[in-house]
């Protein structure tokens, strides 16, 4: 009897090695390798697909005899999803959902699932639930449950084969960690059968022009479960997040073939299931009615739309020899980074104080135009001189002192003017080039410029 082939591969990141060793030398994780077992290539993939699926012949053409017809696109029912996912669902194409337990990954698919099945075939295969579970939740939530096909499975060649006699236009997988592949000897949500699992998924989706949704777990870190190259085979990546005790669910887009990248979509979680936030910068707006210190309001650039969030600052004395330095939402380098360029700059040294900054709503900020707001807060709650409510900013400060621009800063401005924000303190390169009607713009080049308004609110 020949012996079976094995390899080495890295859980993580999916290296493979000739032998077993502790550290994967890719990224650098212990005790992350294990065995597997390769099946012997009686035939090729290629071969096997083409012969399961009926695979048509590929032929080269040049790049002018290929057609620049838009590909059409079916909405989910869900407008903030159809804008994470670039303008609604493509055929033939990919998505991967990711995200925590309980972040409501199945309830947001169930929901859409059972919209689209008004109007088209749709089929959602189960593997982590039966499909009694899944029918209870939909008759909690109110859903229509007479035309959405259900299937519970979780070998990855019977599904293609049952979706091959219905023929359905969109496809949900829950989840791609427990499917299987039967020529992978290993076991389910390793990373050979979550590899090969999604490669097979995505390679009958460009062949059928069905759309497939496949479902992600994630790791303690917040990332993805499985190997690096299962987000380099799909078309879509998406996560959703939302701490414990939020309400609030957002949509982030990793990865689009087909829309804008970091786009995002806001939902609320209640009794009906995942309801979309038509209004974000309302919700991170909420701010009570005292008046009150180290609080600043600036514009985010979200994928293709502006967002209103609050930053809020303490600075108190400290009583340790190293100050605390927290940053919530936001990077902590970077805040490191703007203390020393206020004390530099600005003349505030805050060496011996504490300093805790926060990002209302749970948002995660990672672009430079927080820079400015951010500042500016610090140094209300350093001054403990609260700044006016109805005063926006956003700007990016750089090492020397200076202020500068942010891309679509006209929009920013008039968003802001949308929700009843009369002034704004913006970089002297993002001057409107028309006056913003019922709203004040003071432009600043350096970081002074806008210490001395500060002054003159006062």
């Amino acid at each position: 009897m020949a012996k079976a082939k094995t390899a080495f591969v890295c859980n993580d990141c999916g290296a493979e090695y000739a032998r077993w060793q502790g550290q994967c030398n890719a990224c650098k994780s212990w005790n992350t390798i294990t065995e597997i077992r390769l099946a012997p290539a009686k035939l090729s993939r290629a071969d096997r697909f083409s012969g399961y699926a009926g695979e048509t012949q590929a032929k080269i053409q040049t790049l002018s005899e290929i057609s620049l017809q838009e590909v059409p696109r079916f909405h989910s029912g869900f407008y903030e999803l159809d804008r994470v996912l670039g303008g609604g669902i493509v055929p033939g194409s990919a998505i991967l959902i990711g995200g925590h337990p309980g972040a409501g990954k199945s309830t947001l698919l169930l929901q859409v699932m059972c919209g689209l099945a008004q109007n088209m075939t749709a089929l959602y295969v189960t593997g982590e639930e039966s499909l009694q579970q899944v029918a209870m939740r939909a008759n909690r939530l109110g859903l229509p449950t007479d035309r959405l096909k259900m299937l519970s499975e979780t070998s990855v060649e019977q599904i293609c084969h049952l979706a091959d006699q219905l023929k359905p236009q969109i496809i949900v997988v829950d989840s791609i960690q427990v499917m299987h592949l039967a020529d992978i000897q290993s076991s389910p949500g390793s990373v050979s059968q979550v590899r090969e699992c999604a490669a097979f998924l995505t390679r009958y989706a460009k062949t059928r022009q069905v759309a497939i949704i496949m479902v992600g777990h994630v790791t303690k870190d917040g990332t993805l479960a499985g190997p690096k190259v299962l987000e380099h085979a799909i078309d879509c990546s998406l996560l959703l997040e939302g701490e414990a005790d939020s309400r609030f669910r957002t949509l982030r887009s990793h990865k689009n073939r087909f829309g804008a990248v970091n786009e995002l979509g806001v939902f609320a979680m209640t009794e009906q299931g995942l309801r979309e936030v038509k209004n974000p910068s309302a919700i991170f707006l909420s701010r009570g009615e005292e008046q009150t210190a180290g609080s600043s309001v600036m514009v985010l650039w979200e994928g293709t739309r502006p967002l209103l969030v609050e930053i809020q600052a303490l600075v108190d004395h400290s009583m340790l020899a190293n100050p605390r330095r927290v940053a919530v939402g936001l990077e902590q380098n970077r805040l490191a980074l703007l203390l020393a360029v206020l004390h530099r700059h600005g003349g505030l040294q805050m060496s011996d104080q504490d300093v805790f900054v926060n990002v209302v709503g749970g948002v995660k900020v990672t672009e430079t135009s927080v820079d400015l707001a951010l500042l500016l807060a610090l140094i209300s709650s350093f001054r403990n001189q609260p700044l006016p409510r109805d005063l926006v900013v956003f700007g990016e400060v750089g090492l020397a002192g200076e202020i500068r621009p942010v891309p679509s800063g006209q929009e920013r401005i008039s968003e802001a003017a949308k929700h009843g924000f009369s002034r704004a303190i913006v970089p002297f390169a993002n001057k409107p080039k028309s006056a913003v009607k019922n709203m004040q713009v003071f432009t600043v080049k350096k970081l002074s410029d806008a210490l001395a308004i500060l002054d003159d609110f006062d």
